[in-house]
């Protein structure tokens, strides 16, 4: 898949948001999009995955199915979260015998399947990126295009996605992520983008997995009654929390 000489702007007489972009997108291999906020990331990844045609050039061999997750999944759904998740499996024609089990599968490995009978509106927002990471998932895409996935999610479920990304990339699709996170750190990516400026430059290579992100312990004490609240917030940030007994706290 290529971009050749891209530009793309809002509407005409306005600033280039990207221009005479013309880069590879392999298959088989995990991109990694950084650059500054308003640089124009998530214009790129749109593009990437056909949501916006380009002012400008061209975007060659993109695969058919193509699954893309952007960095806001739309949260006032009124669907159940089956209910959506069924209506996307008859959108993607996967077929009637497949839809059930395929869908199981996906809430089981992410974890939510707890949330099958819940409101789309009612989730948390944790909970409403897993829905969005589901329905792009479900179809096997040649192409996965996914706007800063880990947002909201806790630990274990961080390392599934990256688990999933790695997979999807070793089987031959193309995956390309915006991550400002670093959770796509422990993966040996191929190719890292930065966005800025109105272009994409191709970085030099990544760490490797034997460069691992340094990590510290903090004790937080909250009241007790605030402690769930407390929990599923700093989850939804990012954080792997574990309570402990009040009585072995030290003094």
């Amino acid at each position: 898949m290529r971009l050749r000489n891209i530009s793309y702007r809002y509407r005409r007489g306005s600033p280039w948001v990207l221009h005479d972009v013309d880069v590879d997108l392999p298959l088989g291999q995990i991109i990694e999009v950084t650059g500054a906020n308003g640089a124009g990331k998530s214009t790129l990844l749109r593009l990437v995955a056909g949501l916006v045609r380009p002012s400008a050039g061209s975007v060659e061999h993109r695969p058919v199915t193509v699954g893309y997750a952007p960095e806001r999944f739309p949260a006032g759904l009124p669907f159940t979260v089956q209910e959506y998740l069924e209506h996307v499996c008859r959108i993607r024609r996967i077929r009637s015998a497949d839809r059930r089990p395929t869908i199981d599968h996906w809430m089981e490995r992410l974890r939510c399947r707890h949330l099958a009978a819940t409101r789309i509106r009612d989730l948390s927002k944790g909970s409403t990126q897993k829905v969005g990471l589901i329905q792009a998932f479900l179809a096997e895409p040649e192409l996965l295009v996914l706007d800063e996935p880990f947002a909201g999610l806790d630990m274990a479920t961080m390392k599934v996605v990256s688990a999933v990304l790695a997979q999807a990339a070793a089987q031959g699709s193309g995956v390309i992520v915006s991550d400002h996170q670093n959770c796509l750190g422990g993966i040996d990516l191929r190719q890292r983008w930065e966005v800025g400026g109105g272009t994409v430059s191709v970085l030099p290579d990544p760490p490797k997995q034997s460069e691992k992100r340094q990590t510290v312990v903090l004790e937080v004490r909250v009241d007790v009654r605030a402690a769930d609240t407390a929990v599923e917030h700093l989850r939804e940030q990012g954080y792997d929390v574990e309570f402990r007994d009040p009585a072995e706290a030290p003094k």
